[in-house]
Protein backbone atom coordinates (compact mmCIF):
# COMPACT_ATOMS: atom_id res chain seq x y z
CA UNK A 1 0.00 0.00 0.00
CA UNK A 2 1.26 3.62 -1.08
CA UNK A 3 0.27 6.45 0.94
CA UNK A 4 -1.15 9.29 -1.62
CA UNK A 5 1.02 12.08 0.65
CA UNK A 6 -0.82 15.66 -0.32
CA UNK A 7 0.86 17.40 2.08
CA UNK A 8 3.95 16.08 0.84
CA UNK A 9 3.32 16.41 -2.75
CA UNK A 10 1.84 20.20 -2.03
CA UNK A 11 4.65 21.96 -1.03
CA UNK A 12 6.67 20.49 -4.39
CA UNK A 13 4.04 21.79 -6.36
CA UNK A 14 4.52 25.04 -4.10
CA UNK A 15 8.23 24.79 -4.74
CA UNK A 16 7.17 25.19 -8.58
CA UNK A 17 5.13 27.60 -8.00
CA UNK A 18 7.48 29.74 -5.93
CA UNK A 19 10.03 29.57 -8.83
CA UNK A 20 7.27 30.45 -11.53
CA UNK A 21 6.76 33.79 -9.90
CA UNK A 22 10.26 34.58 -8.93
CA UNK A 23 10.87 34.03 -13.00
CA UNK A 24 7.97 36.93 -13.47
CA UNK A 25 9.39 39.22 -10.90
CA UNK A 26 12.73 39.20 -12.19
CA UNK A 27 10.77 40.09 -15.34
CA UNK A 28 9.29 43.09 -14.11
CA UNK A 29 5.86 42.02 -14.15
CA UNK A 30 3.71 41.88 -10.98
CA UNK A 31 3.23 38.42 -8.55
CA UNK A 32 0.00 36.75 -8.79
CA UNK A 33 -2.71 38.53 -6.50
CA UNK A 34 -5.20 36.50 -4.61
CA UNK A 35 -8.80 37.97 -3.05
CA UNK A 36 -11.00 35.96 -1.04
CA UNK A 37 -14.44 37.33 0.46
CA UNK A 38 -14.72 35.67 4.42
CA UNK A 39 -18.23 36.71 5.34
CA UNK A 40 -19.02 35.29 8.98
CA UNK A 41 -17.33 33.78 11.37
CA UNK A 42 -18.03 30.17 10.71
CA UNK A 43 -15.09 28.76 12.16
CA UNK A 44 -14.15 25.29 9.18
CA UNK A 45 -14.28 28.64 6.41
CA UNK A 46 -11.89 31.09 8.88
CA UNK A 47 -9.21 27.88 8.73
CA UNK A 48 -9.80 27.51 5.35
CA UNK A 49 -9.36 30.83 4.54
CA UNK A 50 -6.24 31.26 6.54
CA UNK A 51 -4.28 28.76 4.93
CA UNK A 52 -4.99 30.13 1.71
CA UNK A 53 -3.23 33.51 2.72
CA UNK A 54 -0.56 31.69 4.08
CA UNK A 55 -0.16 29.51 1.09
CA UNK A 56 -0.02 32.99 -1.06
CA UNK A 57 2.75 33.81 1.10
CA UNK A 58 4.88 30.94 1.12
CA UNK A 59 5.06 30.90 -3.12
CA UNK A 60 5.29 35.00 -2.91
CA UNK A 61 1.47 35.56 -4.28
CA UNK A 62 -0.17 38.86 -3.05
CA UNK A 63 -2.91 38.16 -1.32
CA UNK A 64 -6.24 40.56 -0.09
CA UNK A 65 -8.75 39.07 2.55
CA UNK A 66 -11.84 41.11 2.60
CA UNK A 67 -13.95 40.04 5.60
CA UNK A 68 -17.93 40.91 6.52
CA UNK A 69 -20.28 40.18 9.23
CA UNK A 70 -23.09 37.77 8.79
CA UNK A 71 -25.07 40.35 8.60
CA UNK A 72 -24.33 41.51 5.56
CA UNK A 73 -27.07 42.77 3.05
CA UNK A 74 -26.81 40.85 -0.44
CA UNK A 75 -26.28 43.87 -2.35
CA UNK A 76 -23.49 44.59 -0.25
CA UNK A 77 -22.06 41.26 -0.54
CA UNK A 78 -22.59 42.15 -4.49
CA UNK A 79 -20.95 45.66 -4.86
CA UNK A 80 -17.62 43.43 -3.53
CA UNK A 81 -17.53 41.25 -5.87
CA UNK A 82 -18.12 43.75 -8.78
CA UNK A 83 -15.79 45.88 -7.46
CA UNK A 84 -13.32 42.98 -7.48
CA UNK A 85 -14.04 42.19 -10.71
CA UNK A 86 -13.35 45.92 -11.69
CA UNK A 87 -9.78 46.19 -9.91
CA UNK A 88 -6.81 45.43 -12.23
CA UNK A 89 -4.40 44.79 -9.30
CA UNK A 90 -6.55 41.35 -8.55
CA UNK A 91 -5.77 38.60 -11.09
CA UNK A 92 -8.31 35.85 -9.00
CA UNK A 93 -10.82 35.77 -6.03
CA UNK A 94 -13.11 33.50 -4.66
CA UNK A 95 -15.94 34.21 -1.95
CA UNK A 96 -15.72 31.26 0.73
CA UNK A 97 -18.58 29.31 0.59
CA UNK A 98 -20.73 28.54 2.47
CA UNK A 99 -22.81 31.95 2.75
CA UNK A 100 -24.96 32.77 5.51
CA UNK A 101 -28.69 30.92 4.70
CA UNK A 102 -30.35 34.53 3.65
CA UNK A 103 -27.78 35.15 0.80
CA UNK A 104 -28.33 34.08 -2.85
CA UNK A 105 -24.93 31.87 -3.30
CA UNK A 106 -25.99 31.37 -7.18
CA UNK A 107 -26.19 35.38 -7.66
CA UNK A 108 -22.89 35.92 -6.15
CA UNK A 109 -21.16 33.31 -8.17
CA UNK A 110 -22.60 34.10 -11.69
CA UNK A 111 -21.45 38.21 -10.93
CA UNK A 112 -17.92 36.60 -10.31
CA UNK A 113 -15.85 37.39 -13.45
CA UNK A 114 -15.02 34.10 -15.57
CA UNK A 115 -11.87 35.27 -15.78
CA UNK A 116 -11.09 36.04 -12.23
CA UNK A 117 -12.94 32.82 -11.18
CA UNK A 118 -10.23 30.58 -9.62
CA UNK A 119 -12.39 28.29 -7.84
CA UNK A 120 -14.04 27.50 -11.21
CA UNK A 121 -17.75 27.18 -10.35
CA UNK A 122 -18.62 30.00 -12.46
CA UNK A 123 -21.19 28.00 -15.36
CA UNK A 124 -19.28 29.39 -18.20
CA UNK A 125 -15.60 27.94 -16.82
CA UNK A 126 -18.28 24.93 -15.92
CA UNK A 127 -19.21 24.82 -19.32
CA UNK A 128 -15.38 24.95 -21.04
CA UNK A 129 -14.70 22.25 -18.72
CA UNK A 130 -17.28 20.19 -19.80
CA UNK A 131 -16.20 20.24 -23.51
CA UNK A 132 -12.83 19.52 -22.74
CA UNK A 133 -11.51 23.51 -22.89
CA UNK A 134 -11.02 24.48 -19.39
CA UNK A 135 -10.12 28.07 -17.91
CA UNK A 136 -9.81 26.79 -14.67
CA UNK A 137 -10.58 23.57 -12.75
CA UNK A 138 -12.63 23.42 -9.75
CA UNK A 139 -9.80 23.04 -7.38
CA UNK A 140 -10.66 19.80 -5.31
CA UNK A 141 -10.66 18.11 -8.51
CA UNK A 142 -8.00 19.77 -9.96
CA UNK A 143 -6.16 18.52 -6.77
CA UNK A 144 -7.20 14.84 -7.11
CA UNK A 145 -6.22 14.74 -10.93
CA UNK A 146 -2.61 15.99 -9.74
CA UNK A 147 -2.19 13.16 -7.33
CA UNK A 148 -3.34 10.77 -9.84
CA UNK A 149 -0.94 12.46 -12.42
CA UNK A 150 2.35 12.52 -10.27
CA UNK A 151 2.14 9.24 -8.32
CA UNK A 152 1.80 8.18 -12.03
CA UNK A 153 -1.78 5.64 -11.35
CA UNK A 154 -2.92 4.38 -14.17
CA UNK A 155 -6.25 5.32 -15.36
CA UNK A 156 -7.53 4.49 -18.46
CA UNK A 157 -10.03 2.17 -19.10
CA UNK A 158 -10.35 1.47 -15.09
CA UNK A 159 -13.69 1.35 -12.98
CA UNK A 160 -14.03 4.01 -11.45
CA UNK A 161 -16.81 4.79 -8.71
CA UNK A 162 -17.17 8.59 -7.39
CA UNK A 163 -19.77 8.71 -4.53
CA UNK A 164 -20.89 11.98 -4.22
CA UNK A 165 -22.44 14.55 -6.87
CA UNK A 166 -21.72 17.70 -5.51
CA UNK A 167 -21.09 20.55 -8.19
CA UNK A 168 -17.80 21.20 -6.25
CA UNK A 169 -16.35 17.92 -6.58
CA UNK A 170 -18.15 14.82 -7.50
CA UNK A 171 -19.54 15.97 -10.77
CA UNK A 172 -17.08 17.88 -12.09
CA UNK A 173 -14.33 14.44 -11.39
CA UNK A 174 -17.06 12.73 -12.87
CA UNK A 175 -16.54 14.67 -16.17
CA UNK A 176 -12.44 14.84 -16.27
CA UNK A 177 -12.07 11.23 -15.56
CA UNK A 178 -14.04 10.33 -18.23
CA UNK A 179 -12.53 12.76 -20.73
CA UNK A 180 -10.09 11.63 -23.30
CA UNK A 181 -5.87 11.73 -22.01
CA UNK A 182 -4.30 11.36 -18.62
CA UNK A 183 -5.62 11.69 -16.32
CA UNK A 184 -8.85 10.16 -17.95
CA UNK A 185 -10.01 7.46 -20.14
CA UNK A 186 -12.36 5.99 -16.73
CA UNK A 187 -15.69 4.36 -17.20
CA UNK A 188 -17.28 6.06 -14.54
CA UNK A 189 -19.76 5.49 -12.00
CA UNK A 190 -21.50 8.54 -10.49
CA UNK A 191 -23.47 7.41 -6.86
CA UNK A 192 -25.21 9.01 -4.76
CA UNK A 193 -27.66 9.40 -1.92
CA UNK A 194 -30.39 7.22 -4.44
CA UNK A 195 -27.84 4.54 -5.63
CA UNK A 196 -29.14 1.10 -4.41
CA UNK A 197 -26.73 -0.83 -4.84
CA UNK A 198 -23.34 1.40 -3.45
CA UNK A 199 -21.47 -1.98 -1.81
CA UNK A 200 -21.68 -3.95 -5.05
CA UNK A 201 -20.69 -0.86 -6.93
CA UNK A 202 -17.24 -0.06 -4.92
CA UNK A 203 -16.17 -3.68 -4.64
CA UNK A 204 -16.30 -3.58 -8.97
CA UNK A 205 -14.28 -0.38 -8.47
CA UNK A 206 -10.22 -0.30 -9.54
CA UNK A 207 -10.40 3.65 -8.18
CA UNK A 208 -12.61 4.64 -5.24
CA UNK A 209 -13.44 8.36 -4.55
CA UNK A 210 -15.56 9.09 -1.56
CA UNK A 211 -17.35 12.40 -1.12
CA UNK A 212 -20.18 12.31 0.85
CA UNK A 213 -19.44 13.47 4.11
CA UNK A 214 -20.30 10.70 6.36
CA UNK A 215 -17.34 9.41 8.84
CA UNK A 216 -16.20 6.08 7.48
CA UNK A 217 -18.96 5.49 5.50
CA UNK A 218 -16.65 2.97 2.97
CA UNK A 219 -15.91 -0.05 5.18
CA UNK A 220 -13.40 -2.52 3.93
CA UNK A 221 -15.80 -4.82 2.74
CA UNK A 222 -17.01 -2.10 -0.01
CA UNK A 223 -13.46 -2.33 -1.18
CA UNK A 224 -11.75 -4.68 -3.59
CA UNK A 225 -7.99 -5.92 -3.27
CA UNK A 226 -5.68 -3.72 -5.34
CA UNK A 227 -7.83 -0.13 -5.49
CA UNK A 228 -6.74 3.18 -5.16
CA UNK A 229 -9.08 5.07 -2.99
CA UNK A 230 -9.29 8.35 -2.98
CA UNK A 231 -10.77 10.34 0.45
CA UNK A 232 -12.31 13.86 -0.26
CA UNK A 233 -14.37 14.24 3.07
CA UNK A 234 -13.20 15.68 6.37
CA UNK A 235 -15.69 15.07 9.27
CA UNK A 236 -15.28 15.68 13.12
CA UNK A 237 -15.94 13.31 15.50
CA UNK A 238 -15.69 13.51 19.09
CA UNK A 239 -12.87 12.33 20.79
CA UNK A 240 -12.45 13.01 24.57
CA UNK A 241 -9.21 11.86 24.42
CA UNK A 242 -8.19 14.18 21.86
CA UNK A 243 -6.93 18.26 22.54
CA UNK A 244 -9.40 19.87 21.34
CA UNK A 245 -12.17 16.85 21.96
CA UNK A 246 -12.54 15.70 18.54
CA UNK A 247 -10.57 14.62 15.66
CA UNK A 248 -10.43 14.86 11.70
CA UNK A 249 -11.61 11.60 9.68
CA UNK A 250 -12.60 11.20 6.51
CA UNK A 251 -15.30 8.86 4.81
CA UNK A 252 -13.19 6.18 4.59
CA UNK A 253 -12.56 3.34 7.32
CA UNK A 254 -9.01 4.15 6.62
CA UNK A 255 -7.57 1.80 9.58
CA UNK A 256 -9.26 -1.17 7.57
CA UNK A 257 -9.23 -0.40 4.03
CA UNK A 258 -5.77 0.83 3.98
CA UNK A 259 -4.29 -2.83 3.99
CA UNK A 260 -6.63 -3.79 0.83
CA UNK A 261 -5.47 -0.66 -1.22
CA UNK A 262 -2.48 -0.25 -3.67
CA UNK A 263 -2.70 3.74 -3.28
CA UNK A 264 -5.14 5.61 -0.45
CA UNK A 265 -5.52 9.38 0.78
CA UNK A 266 -4.77 9.77 4.67
CA UNK A 267 -7.32 12.29 6.46
CA UNK A 268 -5.99 14.37 7.60
CA UNK A 269 -2.79 15.29 5.00
CA UNK A 270 -4.41 13.89 1.65
CA UNK A 271 -6.79 16.14 -0.43
CA UNK A 272 -7.11 18.93 1.58
CA UNK A 273 -3.36 20.24 1.23
CA UNK A 274 -4.03 19.55 -2.91
CA UNK A 275 -7.64 22.02 -2.90
CA UNK A 276 -5.16 25.10 -1.62
CA UNK A 277 -2.37 24.38 -3.48
CA UNK A 278 -4.67 23.45 -7.03
CA UNK A 279 -6.05 26.93 -6.31
CA UNK A 280 -2.95 28.71 -6.23
CA UNK A 281 -2.25 26.94 -9.76
CA UNK A 282 -5.69 28.82 -10.95
CA UNK A 283 -4.10 31.87 -9.73
CA UNK A 284 -0.93 31.88 -11.46
CA UNK A 285 -2.89 31.03 -14.57
CA UNK A 286 -5.05 33.81 -13.90
CA UNK A 287 -2.31 36.19 -13.61
CA UNK A 288 -0.31 34.53 -16.79
CA UNK A 289 -3.44 35.27 -18.80
CA UNK A 290 -3.49 38.73 -18.02
CA UNK A 291 0.13 39.19 -18.94
CA UNK A 292 -0.81 37.71 -22.50
CA UNK A 293 -3.78 39.41 -23.09
CA UNK A 294 -3.38 42.92 -25.17
CA UNK A 295 -2.55 46.14 -23.23
CA UNK A 296 -2.04 44.48 -20.23
CA UNK A 297 0.51 45.67 -17.74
Amino acid sequence: MTLLDGKTLSQTIKNEIAAEVAKRTAAGQRPPHLAAVLIGDDPASQAYVRNKVRSCEQVGFQSTLIRRGADISQKELMDIVIELNANPDIHGFIVQLPLPAHLNENEVLLAISPEKDVDGFHPMNVGLMALGMPRYLPATPYGILQMLERYEIPTEGKNCLIIGRSNIVGTPLSLLLSRKGYPGNCTVTLAHSRTQNLPELARQADILIAAIGQPKKITADMVKEGAVVIDVGINRVEDPSAQRGYRLVGDVDFENVAPKCSYITPVPGGVGPMTVTSLLLNTLQAAQNTTTRPNAT
